[in-house]
């Protein structure tokens, strides 16, 4: 194997390193708004921050589809997770039980994913948002499950609309998506039951 086409290696201490990032990832859920940091000292391949790769490390596995966008599909990071988690990559967005997107692409919608059932709403898609930075943006005041009255967040580079996007899924409750920002070692999480209003 020639050194362009090594994978990166995943956990040194699996048990340990995805027991942490599960306790941060499920903070980032039941306390919205609030950064968890996810710090697994992992080197993430091409187009994946390391909050992104040890959320996938940890979450994904062959019974869990994974879609991202094409090039990275095709690509490392693609690599990567075949060989890390034994996940499939699905071409999809309706197929996947995770997913990743650039905050700053058009397309494809929250709604093209998995939005769950009557039956099984846990069983949408939980979608992971690579933005910029999650500080130094426009406002959002969220409130909801897991928030005492408000809480502000200030991610950058959502694409026009995305907000829309987010208050739209919200009104589906208990089905739609979960969403995770991300940047660096940080993640922000805005479940399907948070309210989100821009602040003026």
């Amino acid at each position: 194997m020639s050194a362009g086409t090594m994978i990166a290696p995943g956990f040194s201490h699996p048990v340990f390193q995805s027991q942490a990032a599960f306790r941060a990832l499920l903070a980032a859920l039941s306390e919205p708004g609030t950064l968890q940091n996810v710090a697994s000292e992992i080197t993430p391949p091409e187009g994946l921050t390391t909050a992104t790769a040890t959320a996938l490390l940890t979450l994904a596995d062959y019974e869990t589809p994974v879609w991202l966008p094409e090039a990275l599909r095709n690509g490392p990071a693609g690599a990567w997770l075949r060989f890390h988690c034994g996940a499939s990559l699905v071409e999809s967005p309706a197929e996947a039980a995770f997913a990743v997107i650039d905050g700053t692409v058009y397309e494809p919608k929250l709604s093209a994913f998995n939005l769950g059932t009557d039956q099984f709403p846990d069983r949408s898609t939980t979608v992971i948002v690579q933005v910029t930075a999650l500080k130094g943006g426009s406002a959002l005041a969220l409130s909801g499950p897991g928030i005492l009255g408000s809480r502000n967040i200030t991610p950058q580079s959502l694409r026009p609309g995305f907000i829309d996007e987010l208050r739209e899924n919200g009104a589906l409750y208990p089905l739609g998506v979960d969403v995770l920002l991300a940047h660096g070692e940080g993640l922000i999480g805005l479940p399907r039951s948070t309210q989100i209003e821009e602040v003026r």
